[in-house]
């Protein structure tokens, strides 16, 4: 004898393909896209010896000019101990100084170094071709599309990062 149990249909399952229904299916694009994209720019930036935690630095650096670390750190998406290490790095490396900030001794704020700019330049140049291969598949007009979505996507109130 059966029970009169209502039938329900399955929960969707998240895939991660292209019309998954499931709420979970946007993250694991999202996911897929940041590695595929962060393995291609990897690509570029290998020859010059960072990584793209160096360089995500850099582009906060250069865009904002010194920077406090804990600034660094929610910038870039980073927690304390990864930023500390990352600007270490830097700091061997020539690229990024730290200094003290006037007023508080015990906050240090950062900023790139002209050989960090240098390198920053040469990134820009090395990842070109390959960011132009990361979008080659999209119709004219989309790749701006896309950057305008997950600006948006990525920072809803607008204030930036």
């Amino acid at each position: 004898m059966t029970a009169d149990v209502p039938h329900t249909a399955p929960a969707p399952r998240a895939t991660g393909r292209p019309g998954d229904a499931s709420p979970f299916a946007l993250g694991l694009l999202l996911r897929r896209a940041h590695w595929h994209a962060a393995t291609v720019m990897a690509e570029a930036l290998r020859p010059l010896g960072i990584e793209l935690r160096h360089f995500a630095v850099l582009i906060v650096l250069v865009d904002r000019g010194p920077t406090v670390q804990r600034d660094l750190a929610a910038a870039t998406g980073s927690d304390k101990a990864g930023i500390m290490r990352v600007v270490d790095d830097l700091e061997r490396r020539g690229l990024a100084v730290r200094k003290t900030v006037p007023g508080d001794r015990r906050v240090r704020a950062v900023e790139i170094t002209p050989q960090g700019v240098e390198l920053f330049d040469a990134a820009h140049v090395a990842a070109a071709p390959l960011a132009e291969r990361l979008v080659a598949d999209l119709e004219p007009g989309e790749p701006e599309r896309l950057m305008e979505l997950l600006t948006r996507f990525a920072d809803p109130a607008g204030g930036g990062a």
